[in-house]
């Protein structure tokens, strides 16, 4: 099972076991930060074309896997100098449908960075870490067999801009 580190700044691991999603939230808060940002992805019950998924297996390179969740964390200090903790934990093995694959948790002393922070991180993971997933559904099961670079840290980019809430219905009253 993982267990938050005694010292330092970042969580990273790999686990077999049910992810401690609540604690690496809790593990995440700092004095000196007011924001923490936990993503937490879990198993679907489906996928494009796959209906009714009941499994995702995941494998890594655990000897790479590691060294590039560090270097994921040292991309998110560089680009967000003001963050505190950061953990990125991801499962390995079977996942039930509704369990915790991936989380990500971050803290900074405000909820921008924070936000940031955390989606550049998953972004990131899922781009650059070798990790693999099979799934099992209705109609058979597969690994994610397409092929895909992984970049380095420094190469991803988090996505397109998060539209404000209530964008689409901005200047309408209720």
């Amino acid at each position: 099972m993982l267990q938050p580190p005694t010292a330092g700044d970042a969580w990273l691991g790999l686990s077999d076991d049910p992810l401690p999603v609540a604690e690496a939230g809790a593990w995440a808060v700092s004095p000196s930060c007011g924001a923490v940002v936990v993503f937490s992805g879990t198993a679907r019950d489906h996928a494009p074309g796959r209906p009714r998924v009941d499994l995702l297996t995941y494998e890594a390179y655990e000897e790479h896997a590691v060294g590039r969740l560090a270097a994921i964390a040292d991309e998110m200090r560089a680009r967000w100098t003001d963050l505190g903790r950061v953990a990125m934990l991801h499962r390995v093995g079977d996942v039930a449908v509704g369990e915790a694959a991936v989380v990500v948790a971050v803290s900074s002393p405000h909820r921008d960075n924070a936000f940031e922070a955390a989606r550049y991180g998953i972004y990131a993971l899922k781009a650059t870490v070798p990790i693999w997933k099979r799934e099992r559904w209705a109609g058979g099961e597969s690994w994610g067999l397409e092929a895909q670079h992984l970049a380095e840290p420094g190469e991803v980019v988090a996505g397109p801009p998060l539209a404000p809430a209530g964008a689409a219905d901005a200047g309408k009253r209720p």
